[in-house]
């Protein structure tokens, strides 16, 4: 099992019902393929740095996952044969990416905790 991050940018004329039923429909697909979601964020509607398919923003989001070699090319199977995707990068992550990623995450819910608690 391989630690992967793949972030993906959906078109911005989606609503956001179907904006997170997109993201539900690949997290699904990694589940079902035995990849354990360690993180999921949606980093929400942004600007993009150079018009795709005429757009200049959209939907991005990113999952973080533990998965085998196999799981990842049935995942960008599906990026490519839905028209919602306009562009995803999936990678896997080294032990030094890994570690940081695993920081962040740390960083990011020791915050959350500190603004529940005031």
């Amino acid at each position: 099992m391989n630690n992967y991050e793949t972030v993906f940018i959906l078109t911005p004329v989606l609503s956001d019902v179907q904006m997170k039923e997109a993201v539900e429909k690949f997290r699904t697909i990694l589940t079902n393929e035995g990849a354990k979601i360690v993180n999921e964020e949606n980093w929400g509607l942004r600007k993009l740095a150079y018009p795709i398919q005429k757009k200049s923003t959209g939907f991005y989001a990113m999952l973080e996952f533990e998965a085998d070699p196999a799981v990842i090319a049935k995942l960008e199977i599906n990026f490519r044969r839905d028209e919602r995707v306009i562009r995803f990068l999936t990678f896997r992550q080294d032990k030094f990416a890994h570690e940081y990623a695993q920081k962040r995450r740390n960083l990011k819910s020791s915050k959350k905790e500190e603004v529940k608690e005031n």
